[in-house]
């Protein structure tokens, strides 16, 4: 089956359009059409979602942070895939696994802060 067969093309039209107005969509609206066009731009946009995926989180859920976390696992997961595309995009990873440390911090989940921890150690030691 073609790939392309799996993609909604008028939900790919009406992100790229989201996106185009003059006005700069709220962080809700870059989510949804940036979820959309990672289907078929993914060096494009896995970048752009990681990034609007923590915004989101600390903009409209802070005070939900079970919701927040969600979106920032969301976000360390763009930027992984992102990783595995194209190597060289590093920092994005760290940024997002920082992020999500920060909320796991706050929520006192000690055993996955270990967790991202390692990861982002493991990461350190690989860049040099």
């Amino acid at each position: 089956m073609n790939h392309s067969a799996n993609i909604n093309h008028d939900a790919v039209l009406r992100a790229r359009v989201a996106l185009l107005g003059s006005a700069k969509p709220p962080v809700r609206e870059r989510v949804a059409a940036y979820r959309v066009l990672v289907q078929v731009s993914p060096l494009a946009y896995l970048p752009l979602l990681s990034a609007a995926l923590w915004k989101y989180s600390r903009y409209e859920f802070a005070h939900q942070p079970e919701t927040a976390l969600a979106l920032r696992a969301e976000s360390v997961a763009a930027a992984r895939r992102m990783c595995a595309l194209e190597p060289g995009w590093g920092d994005l990873l760290v940024t997002a696994l920082t992020n999500h440390r920060e909320l796991l911090i706050l929520m006192d989940r000690q055993e996955e802060v270990r967790a991202v921890e390692e990861e982002l150690t493991r990461l350190a030691s690989d860049e040099r």
